[in-house]
């Protein structure tokens, strides 16, 4: 009976599964972002998400421990090398679902799936918006005295430079 067992099994048996989920880790922390269906990204994030907060703590049980889940030395290496030293001040969420429409085929859901951290026009963005910050309030305040004024010469000005140019150019 599979009571309580509320997660996807994504129509695979559990080594499948396992096997799967742990190769999609291990390209997620190579590469930052990887493109795969919406079922997978969910189950890959409750997947990988535990094994990101292990390495806040670089410990040789941590190490052992995320080894036996990804059995791939390079991504370990990485994981509590460069990605731990990015998220140690986050206390959670360290990856981003961006869904990016259908597949042609068979109209599953895609999506990209990254580690929140290493999207660098994402944080650009955010910073320039955390610059540009002004209320919406003092925009009108400044702009409706200036307004009246500047538009009634230039109203002026290019009808009489458009009569002018007219007959130029025939």
């Amino acid at each position: 009976m599979r009571h309580n067992k509320k997660f996807n099994h994504l129509g695979r048996k559990k080594a499948h599964r396992d096997a799967m989920l742990a190769n999609m880790t291990t390209s997620l922390i190579m590469h930052k972002r990887i493109f795969t269906t919406l079922a997978k990204a969910k189950a890959l994030r409750m997947y990988a998400e535990p094994l990101i907060n292990r390495s806040k703590e670089d410990t040789m049980a941590n190490r052992r421990l995320v080894f036996s889940y990804l059995q791939n030395k390079y991504a370990v290496t990485e994981l509590f090398r460069e990605i731990s030293q990015k998220i140690a001040d986050r206390p959670g969420g360290y990856t981003r679902i961006l869904k990016t429409g259908n597949r042609l085929g068979d109209n599953a859901q895609m999506c990209f799936i990254e580690l929140v951290d290493y999207n660098e026009a994402l944080l650009a963005a955010k910073s320039e918006g955390a610059k540009k910050s002004k209320t919406r309030r003092s925009r009108k305040k400044s702009a409706a005295p200036a307004a009246p004024a500047v538009e009634v010469p230039v109203a002026e000005a290019p009808a009489a430079d458009a009569a002018e140019e007219a007959p130029a150019a025939e």
